[in-house]
């Protein structure tokens, strides 16, 4: 009795096609559904590390622009309590001028040093409450 062994080579050939044709396809529609060009390293190793490094560029570019909003609204609270302390030592300036009129009654001028001393108390609180996220 003998024994033969038959292999159809057009069927294994067209099987291991047949394999790599679904393995394309299966990586066409992940990337399809995903919609990047690469899903993991083995699809393009060099391409993912450049986009991990982008990745990280843009996140700390995105850091950086967080921290340059922060610190414009710091300067623009900074300018608006200076621009308050500006009006009142303007005021202050003209009471210092009104004050040394010799036609102001003893009256007059305590008026105008109480008045001073208010506007110099208002200046020191604005100065010592003005703050930005805490920061004083």
């Amino acid at each position: 009795m003998s024994l033969r062994i038959q292999t159809n080579v057009e069927a294994f050939n067209a099987h291991r096609n047949l394999l790599a044709t679904s393995d394309q396809l299966a990586r066409s529609m992940e990337r399809l559904s995903s919609g990047y060009r690469i899903n993991r390293a083995a699809d393009d190793a060099a391409g993912l590390a450049i986009s991990e490094k982008l990745k990280a560029q843009i996140g700390g570019l995105e850091q950086a622009q967080r921290n340059a909003q922060d610190a414009e609204s710091l300067v623009q609270t900074a300018e608006g309590a200076m621009a308050e302390v500006q009006a009142m030592l303007q005021r202050v300036r003209d009471l210092a001028v009104q004050f040394n009129n010799g036609t102001l009654s003893a009256s007059d001028k305590a008026a105008i040093t109480a008045e001073v001393a208010q506007l110099c108390a208002e200046i020191d609180r604005i100065g010592s409450q003005t703050s930005f996220n805490g920061i004083a």
